[in-house]
């Protein structure tokens, strides 16, 4: 069984990403900022972590360059949630992840894209 991380400090963000995983056979564990995934990383190892660039405490970029760091949490697939607000923040960590959505378009249609790109190790068209 598979096991994803979700990452988000909006409780709305956290369930609909949790159900849509759930609902595709995976376990999920959920918490609301990056400080939270480090210690929850302490004890879990997720195949996938989806995670905002927004959040209190620590920011999506402050945990992916902290997973970037280990070697036992560098290859953990990424995919970024984001807010149009923070487009230009998405687009320089893009190259650290494996994925951006955009939390304000059809988030399901987007999960699904993501999730095909980020376990199947692609990165999408047009990036290097």
């Amino acid at each position: 069984m598979s096991l994803a991380l979700i990452v988000d400090d909006s409780m709305l963000v956290r369930h609909t990403v949790c159900r849509y995983l759930e609902e595709r056979g995976w376990t999920v564990e959920a918490v609301t900022d990056g400080a939270e995934a480090v210690l929850a990383l302490q004890h879990l190892r997720p195949h996938l972590i989806v995670t905002d660039m927004m959040m209190p405490r620590m920011t999506g970029s402050e945990l992916i360059t902290e997973l970037k760091k280990h070697p036992e949490t560098a290859e953990i697939p990424i995919i970024i949630l984001c807010g149009r607000s923070s487009e230009r923040e998405a687009k320089a960590n893009e190259d650290r992840a494996d994925c951006a959505i955009y939390k304000d378009i059809d988030i399901v249609k987007q999960l699904d894209r993501a999730l095909a790109i980020a376990l199947a190790g692609m990165k999408p068209a047009g990036r290097s």
